[in-house]
């Protein structure tokens, strides 16, 4: 989606729609009112027919309003001031650009930015605005034919500013929102495509991709005899089920110093995940080609780092694979030897997603990482837990996992902070191991960390359980690109240019 900034006066603006905020009461807010101003009481005296006196984000759409050069004037109505919050004005981006879907809108000048948000300053508002537009507009056509009346989505909308001093903060979250949802749609895409098209080896095709002409980003793809090599028994052992070849992505984007220590981002990468031998049920099953969204979002937010070009050095690690049942397939109570030397009893094959991280945690220790962050769609416990709402977030540093928390706070991309105590980790014993790689129905999302955790001992590190949150289930199905808008916002934090 293509963003603009438009300031001067509003009733001469020439757009296909001039979205304009109500409050309770019929009261406008400021850009409303100077429009009703220029329409002579026009939208003031529509509004007394009572139309727009229902809940919040209820529109009323008007066309050749006299003495406005917009097309149509689109009157949303927003609820009580005091009640305004993020939630709320998020809510109602979301009701705005499906009424902007429904009436096949190519392009809008938005102002509800103009609306005083509790806690959120005009950088994010705008920056929430344009982002809502952009994920709005996101549709899934890979591998189906287009509807022949299909009405057009938005593809360019216009945040409108009074002055010229407020330019410079909305022109740059235009740029943020721009990186952040092609990021995010990104991430939507893998996570959408099906099992047989995004294998391993198609991951690793898109990643590489986004290395052609830029020169900060570059990619390098271990394939299995690299990983052999190396030792990486734990995450070669989760692929010997599958025909498809697993796959090690390293995405290194270079925009600090060259002393300056990165940040490192991995992403679980399980393009399926059947269970292993410890096979899933059949209903829903679909659903586990999603088992890769940790591995979609580490690609999305390293484009996105890509596009802003942020003066930081980060990288991108992925391990990709297939989860299958074979007559190669790991079996409950193997044993692996891990990357770090650490053995492990598969008590489950279904545990897998943390039996391919421990090895690229472990092959993280190379770059001497200023913070690790993973993020994987790891256990239902966590959605038991948490519901679908926040990510799980686990931690081996208070100062990381505080970061991120208010970094999702600011992103609408919320954590919610577990405990990772050592009392856990006697739930991993095991006779004839290491450790065993689960623990047991008590717990499961926080000992599924622990698990991890004993691959981080060298460097600082978080875990985020996005299962409850990277896709949705049900007759709307589909991935949702989080945590994308966490990690950049995190990240756009640490290079100093947040607002």
């Amino acid at each position: 989606m293509e963003f603009s900034i438009k300031t001067g006066e509003l009733a001469t603006l020439k757009t296909a729609c001039l979205i304009l905020g109500v409050l309770e009461q019929r009261q406008f807010s400021a850009a409303a009112r100077a429009v009703d101003d220029a329409s002579g009481g026009r939208l003031g005296k529509l509004l007394e027919s009572g139309d727009l006196d229902g809940d919040a984000g209820q529109t009323l759409v008007v066309h050749q309003v006299p003495g406005v050069v917009a097309e149509r004037v689109m009157l949303v109505s927003c609820g009580k001031a005091e009640e305004l919050d993020r939630r709320a004005y998020e809510k109602l981006l979301k009701s705005v650009f499906a009424r902007c879907a429904d009436l096949g809108l190519g392009e809008a000048t938005c102002l509800l930015a103009d609306l005083a948000v509790e806690e959120m300053t005009a950088y994010q508002r705008q920056l929430a605005l344009a982002q809502a537009a952009a994920w709005s507009a996101y549709r899934y056509e890979h591998t189906k034919a287009k509807k022949p009346n299909a009405k057009a989505a938005l593809a360019s909308l216009s945040l409108w500013v009074q002055a010229d001093a407020q330019r410079a903060e909305t022109e740059q979250a235009a740029a943020h929102a721009q990186a952040i949802s092609a990021g995010v749609n990104l991430a939507r895409d893998l996570g959408n495509l099906p099992g047989n098209v995004c294998t391993p080896s198609y991951l690793a095709e898109q990643a590489a991709s986004m290395a052609d002409g830029a020169d900060a980003l570059s990619v390098e793809v271990l394939d299995e005899a690299a990983m052999r090599e190396l030792g990486m028994n734990a995450l070669l052992s989760v692929a010997r089920g599958s025909r498809e070849p697993a796959k090690l992505i390293i995405m290194q984007y270079r925009g600090g110093r060259d002393d300056q220590k990165p940040i490192v981002l991995v992403g679980k990468g399980l393009t399926f995940d059947a269970g292993g031998i410890s096979i899933k049920p059949a209903a829903e099953m679909d659903e586990m080609k999603y088992d890769m969204c940790g591995g979609a979002a580490v690609i999305g937010a390293m484009r996105a780092v890509r596009d802003l070009k942020l003066p930081l050095n980060v990288i991108g690690v992925v391990p990709a694979s297939e989860n299958l049942p074979d007559g190669a397939a790991n079996k409950p109570g193997d044993i692996v030897t891990s990357m770090s030397g650490q053995t492990i009893e598969i008590l489950n094959t279904d545990a897998e997603g943390r039996l391919i991280l421990c090895d690229a945690l472990t092959y993280c220790e190379r770059f001497e990482p200023d913070v690790v962050i993973d993020m994987a769609t790891l256990t239902g416990a966590v959605i038991v837990a948490l519901g679908r709402h926040p990510s799980g977030l686990l931690a081996n540093d208070d100062a990381l996992a505080e970061a991120l928390l208010v970094a999702g706070e600011a992103a609408g991309d919320r954590l919610w902070r577990l405990p990772l105590w050592k009392d856990y980790d006697s739930q991993l014993d095991s006779n004839f191991a290491d450790m065993a790689n689960i623990g047991g129905r008590d717990g499961g999302a926080i000992t599924a960390a622990a698990f991890l955790a004993k691959f981080t001992n060298n460097f600082t590190w978080a875990h985020l359980d996005i299962a409850g949150t990277a896709w949705i289930t049900g007759k709307e199905k589909g991935a949702t690109g989080r945590p994308v808008p966490l990690l950049l916002e995190y990240l756009i934090r640490r290079a100093g240019l947040v607002h």
